[in-house]
């Protein structure tokens, strides 16, 4: 929720209509070869930061290719934001088994 005033007049934004006017900036930690959270709800035009804390580089590869981190080194963040409304697979390249979801309303 938000609150702003302008000029003395105030206007609190609650829950769609704040996520509406503000994109936002969501985190997932890639840690013991899994990401944190697994699956992400997000809207359309936030953005999605992956941080590599792991000790070998990883990828973010969406199944349907519409993002693809490359390798992500040790220490290193891999940046999207989100432009179309969907629900979103992926997976590391090197590491298959590491998988997530990022669900983007």
């Amino acid at each position: 929720m938000g609150l702003f005033v302008l000029a003395g007049l105030s206007l609190v934004l609650s829950g769609d209509a704040w996520a509406s006017t503000h994109h936002l900036v969501h985190r997932v930690v890639i840690d013991g070869m899994k990401f944190t959270p697994q699956a992400l709800v997000v809207h359309s035009g936030d953005t999605v930061v992956w941080e590599n804390e792991d000790l070998v580089p990883h990828t973010v590869t969406a199944s349907n290719k519409s993002f693809d981190s490359k390798s992500i080194e040790p220490g290193k963040s891999f940046y999207y934001k989100t432009r179309h409304e969907g629900t979103f697979h992926y997976s590391c390249r090197f590491h298959p088994t590491m998988t997530g979801t990022l669900i983007v309303k």
